[in-house]
């Protein structure tokens, strides 16, 4: 027979190893931001993961045109990993001039000259199936960036998906 405190301390020992394990494992599956970003290419229209730091429009998958907006990837069932629910919900790019204050700020380490009110007016969005591009500040820009997060037929709310 095993005596009460040598008992005691084998279930100390196991529960330390059992936290050990349960906290290593979270940590291994937690994932920090990603370093990739989805793309789409008009042209081609393809799907393409690119440094997240790119500032759309961005060079695509098929010759020298910046032809590819960022793309916000959702899935339908509420399950990212679920490959095959996946769905652009819509794409987002810059102004030519916008483009080019954010890639210098990026490059000086710095703060684009434009202020956000004003940047508002210089990124757009659209859908797949929209033919026109729409500035964040207008309120077809807002029934794009939030129509897509309602509950489909089946009660499941979306969720955005990262490469």
């Amino acid at each position: 027979m095993i005596a009460p405190n040598t008992s005691k301390r084998l279930l100390a020992i196991a529960l330390l190893v059992l936290a050990g394990l349960l906290g290593w494992r979270a940590v291994r599956q937690r994932s920090g931001p990603s370093e990739q970003a989805f793309f789409y290419d008009q042209s081609r229209q393809q799907l393409f993961k690119a440094p997240r730091t790119a500032i759309p429009p961005i060079r695509g998958v098929d010759g020298p045109e910046e032809d590819a907006a960022r793309a916000v990837v959702i899935s339908t069932t509420g399950k990212p990993g679920d490959k095959s629910s996946w769905t652009v919900a819509y794409l987002e790019q810059y102004s030519p001039e916008l483009k080019r204050q954010m890639e210098a700020a990026q490059a000086q380490g710095t703060s684009p000259i434009m202020g956000r009110t004003e940047a508002q007016q210089h990124r757009f969005v659209r859908r797949l199936t929209d033919r026109e591009w729409f500035a964040l500040n207008t309120p077809e820009a807002e029934v794009i960036l939030t129509g897509w997060a309602a509950p489909g037929p089946n009660g499941i709310t979306p969720v955005v998906c990262t490469p």
